[in-house]
């Protein structure tokens, strides 16, 4: 079955040139059922592909042909297949199908309906394609056009102002990250001759990456923090997250799939997928693990007082992506893609129910909702659910990804990383539980909007309980329960050596981090729940610094505008300066002379003899005059 693995992204790119060729007027039925059909058989496939390579992993292994030659090198482009990337084509087939189902019914209306449809399966396509493609040119290609697609759709809204200015940020944003991409990609290049994962590391683990004015090691160094820097533009770490919460302008579909479960996930994708390259770098590795715990830090701490539900869950995926680089960088492998794993399935789930409240009462104000369990009983316990997989309540699905996580790193010796990953995990059950508080229990905050709120269709609802399951029960695929099945079928092709396989559980551990949730949870309750002890307005005013420091996102947009924006304006000032008033100048001088020249030679061309002749007469004595006065005379 692993040959035919090249139907999972060929049925999405289906899906959209048929759509393409519907046209805009198609009807909404046609166009979403198409789509989720043939997402939906793309997804059986993948899930048989994962068994075949789980029953026999000798199956795994590129599948090319020859696309050209450029001088003596010669290129190829087919799919490959892995464990790793088996697994994520389940995962994001799976969860493209339901936010496909899901926007049927949220999209419903929508005067460019089928255009958003295209946009998403050319998406999928891409995705699908980029996790499958056996060599790095050909992930790149993939790679920019994820980008694209995520313009289209962050910008889908194109007549609001914020939703054209977010595409743009997001885009330029990830393209720097993709500068570094590139660059990194063509120095492994030169130094192996091929674009090939498997040539490159094999020369990588031999010591044969070389170039002249770099030594081994620091060539592996420098390409491994380049393609780290492709993930960080992607997976929006620190200090190019600040797209992220910017694209929320988007539909809510949009960000459940493109900036919850897949897109953002790719750099964590590539960072495992290069896995072997960075093993050989110490110092590319603690690059890795620092960011990730800066950045899932640093998120948790802003996430705490947005009023947008959409941002709170924003900043909690930046949060989570942290953590996922945090286990890649303290050589947690297996837990590193165990919670890409639960976490698309959590996230996608908070995203959607998200959607599904501001679907029913049109705003994404925290302090524009309240007591919405009255009203949409389904989503508030599928928005639980998913809750407690993200504040690591056992049994859910967060706990045990997210445990293991911070065990890797205590174990590792990484003391200050596992207290950053300690904080981050309080902030975030505080959070997420704010966010719960706000949205369903208490009075209505708006009776208007409450009055006008009900559940969506059963093509919204469906999916929300599919992933409430997944949600919960996802986690028990990697438990001593399931003899930590999900590490032992990603070992069969992860790195020798590396931390999360079959490791003992730490109880101590554990018990820690679930009371560190419970404890955030609680301090929720107590701010914003029924029965509240704490007034938040005053803890607010009290701490106004730290409160202002968190809501303004440290302040982060504002550096970025006064350091780069307004630098680049002001550099942009002065080139308009040079060539409006200095180049174009000295061309409009030269041309005023000259027709200033012509002008006065234009009244001697009168077309009279006898004018003609005074003048040559004038010229003349002009001559004599000079000479009588620089030779003495004329003889």
């Amino acid at each position: 079955m692993v040959e035919y693995a090249w139907l999972v992204p060929l049925l999405p790119l289906v899906a959209y040139v048929f759509l393409l060729v519907l046209g805009r007027r198609a009807p909404e039925g046609i166009v979403a059922g198409v789509s989720v059909v043939l997402t939906f058989i793309a997804f059986l496939v993948s899930a048989l592909v994962f068994r075949s390579v789980g029953q026999n992993p000798d199956l795994t292994g590129p599948y090319v042909f020859h696309w050209l030659t450029v001088g003596s090198k010669s290129l190829t482009v087919g799919f490959e297949v892995t464990h790793l990337n088996a697994l994520m084509l389940v995962v994001v087939s799976l969860v493209s199908t339901l936010v496909l189902l899901f926007s049927k019914g949220y999209m419903h209306g929508d005067d460019r309906f089928p255009v958003f449809y295209q946009y998403l399966n050319l998406f999928v396509f891409s995705m699908l394609a980029l996790v499958i493609s056996p060599n790095l040119l050909q992930l790149y290609i993939f790679w920019e056009m994820v980008g694209l697609c995520s313009y289209l759709l962050v910008g889908f809204w194109y007549f609001k102002p914020e939703a054209a200015l977010a595409a743009k940020k997001s885009f330029i944003v990830t393209r720097i990250g993709d500068v570094g991409l590139f660059v990194g990609i063509i120095l492994l290049f030169l130094a192996s001759g091929s674009f090939d994962y498997s040539t490159i590391f094999t020369a990588a683990a031999a010591g044969k990456l070389s170039l002249g004015w770099i030594s081994g090691s620091g060539l592996v160094t420098l390409a491994a923090i380049l393609i780290f820097v492709g993930a960080v533009g992607k997976s929006a770490q620190f200090p190019l997250h600040v797209w992220l919460p910017d694209a929320m302008e988007g539909p809510t579909p949009v960000s459940a799939l493109i900036h919850a479960a897949t897109m953002v996930a790719a750099g964590v994708y590539l960072v495992a997928r290069c896995y072997p390259l960075f093993q050989l770098s110490p110092a590319a590795l603690s690059t890795v693990a620092w960011i990730g715990g800066i950045t899932a830090l640093l998120a948790a701490l802003i996430a705490l007082t947005q009023r947008d539900i959409k941002r709170v869950i924003a900043y909690s995926t930046i949060s989570q992506l942290g953590y996922m680089m945090m286990a890649l960088g303290v050589g947690a492998y297996a837990y590193g893609v165990f919670h890409l794993m639960t976490h698309a399935f959590f996230k996608a789930l908070l995203f959607l129910a998200a959607g599904s409240v501001i679907h029913a009462v049109d705003t994404q104000d925290l302090f524009e909702m309240g007591g919405l369990y009255r009203k949409m009983k389904l989503t508030a316990w599928t928005f639980l659910a998913g809750a407690l997989a993200l504040a690591g309540i056992v049994p859910f699905a967060g706990f045990w990804s997210k445990d293991d996580i911070l065990a890797a790193a205590l174990e590792s010796g990484h003391t200050v990383l596992y207290a950053f990953g300690l904080i981050a995990a309080f902030c975030t059950a505080f959070y997420i539980f704010r966010v719960y508080f706000l949205t369903f229990t208490g009075e209505p905050r708006d009776p208007e909007r409450y009055e006008h709120a009900h559940e969506g269709s059963w093509v919204m609802t469906l999916p929300l309980v599919v992933l409430a399951v997944l949600a919960t029960i996802g986690g028990f695929f990697n438990t001593p329960w399931s003899g930590y099945g999900l590490e032992r079928y990603l070992f069969a092709d992860s790195p020798q050596g590396s931390i999360g396989v079959t490791t003992p559980e730490n109880v101590g551990l554990m018990a820690l981090s679930v009371v560190v949730g419970l404890l955030g949870i609680g301090l929720a309750a107590l701010m914003y729940g029924r029965r509240r002890r704490i007034e938040p307005e005053k803890l607010a005013r009290g701490a106004s610094f730290l409160y202002q420091l968190s809501y303004r996102k440290f302040y982060l947009d504002e550096i970025y505008y006064f350091v780069v924006v307004a630098t680049g304006k002001a550099i942009a000032a002065v080139v308009d300066f040079v060539d409006r008033y200095i180049i174009d100048g000295i061309v409009r001088l030269v041309g005023w002379v000259v027709g200033l020249v012509g002008t006065g030679l234009r009244y001697t061309q009168t077309g009279q003899v006898q004018a003609y002749t005074a003048v040559a007469a004038f010229g003349v004595l002009i001559l004599v005059a000079w000479a009588m006065w620089s030779i003495g005379g004329v003889l």
